[in-house]
């Protein structure tokens, strides 16, 4: 698995790429919509397809970036199911997100909010624990749902009882930390490790006095609905009568093998892999043109838009 660690210093947030680099199929944790750009151009240039977003709750600090990344790569925005928000995955406890032959599972740990998430590796490696847990900290429990009694139980229950070598990948960090393991958080966290009682953990939740988030009016609203803020166009609806488009269970427009093969002559058709995927033993499909990922944008500029 591939895997990048990007930062807004705006919010000091941090976003995760994950990938499959043989498949070229990619998550991303938490993307800012600051960083759009960014995030896209370091898709394009590593040839990766961005299959979703996905997001570990619904952020006060910023907006995220899920919305403009789906309308200009048409990845599905998924997040918890106890969210309240918008998505085109609502991800149960324990339900796994594919991506190549990878799977990320989605650990409810609400306590900050009520929809919070953390992605866990199948491998349990790694734990992208947004709010919940931070390096030697914990997400706030004043507000949107906070429940310290909560967030103590479910972060012991599912993160902390992972392998005492898992990395955890916080949210957030004011500190310049990146990362830090389950095995350190247990033994240095002055909030919910070194032996720390709940009520202990409860009394120092209710007394840290922080300020109110200064993007919390803007970026509640919008996360409650994808990331979009007012102005912003709309994403283009799949034409469902074409043919026999239908969608996949994660709302992914797709035809079936059995139309393809019986209407491909009809058709121009583009083999997305890498080449030595296409002369690879499950080889090409017959009259598909070889325009790997990473380039197709710029081919298909010069296209004739009237051959389907």
């Amino acid at each position: 698995m591939f895997s990048r660690q990007l930062f807004d210093p705006d919010t000091s947030t941090y976003t995760y790429l994950l990938a499959d680099a043989a498949r070229r199929e990619a998550v991303l944790i938490d993307p800012v919509r600051g960083q759009v750009d960014r995030d896209e151009q370091i898709l394009n240039e590593l040839g990766l397809r961005l299959l979703y977003t996905l997001e570990t709750h619904v952020h006060a600090d910023h907006v995220t970036g899920a919305y403009l990344l789906k309308q200009r790569l048409g990845s599905q925005i998924a997040m918890g199911s106890k969210s309240g928000a918008e998505a085109d995955v609502l991800l149960e406890h324990g339900q796994g997100v594919r991506f190549g032959a990878f799977v990320v599972e989605a650990r409810h740990t609400p306590g900050h909010t009520n929809g919070c998430v953390t992605y866990v590796t199948e491998d349990r490696s790694m734990a992208f624990t947004g709010d919940a847990l931070l390096i030697r900290g914990a997400g706030r429990t004043d507000f949107q749902q906070g429940d310290a009694r909560l967030l103590y139980r479910v972060v012991w229950d599912e993160v902390l009882s992972l392998p005492d070598d898992t990395i955890l990948y916080p949210g957030h960090d004011y500190q310049g930390h990146t990362s830090s393991t389950v095995r350190e958080e247990k033994a240095f966290n002055p909030r919910l490790g070194m032996n720390k009682t709940v009520d202990e953990f409860v009394e120092i939740m209710d007394n840290l006095g922080l300020a109110y988030p200064r993007h919390i009016d803007v970026a509640m609203p919008a996360n409650l609905n994808l990331g979009r803020l007012e102005g912003d166009p709309e994403i283009p609806a799949v034409d469902d009568a074409w043919d026999d488009v239908v969608r996949s269970p994660s709302g992914t427009p797709i035809v079936s093998v059995d139309w393809v093969a019986q209407n491909r002559d009809q058709y121009r058709i583009i083999d997305v892999r890498q080449p030595d995927e296409f002369a690879g033993p499950f080889g090409p499909l017959k009259g598909a043109e070889l325009v790997p990922l990473g380039i197709l944008e710029a081919k298909s500029v010069a296209w004739n838009r009237d051959r389907p």
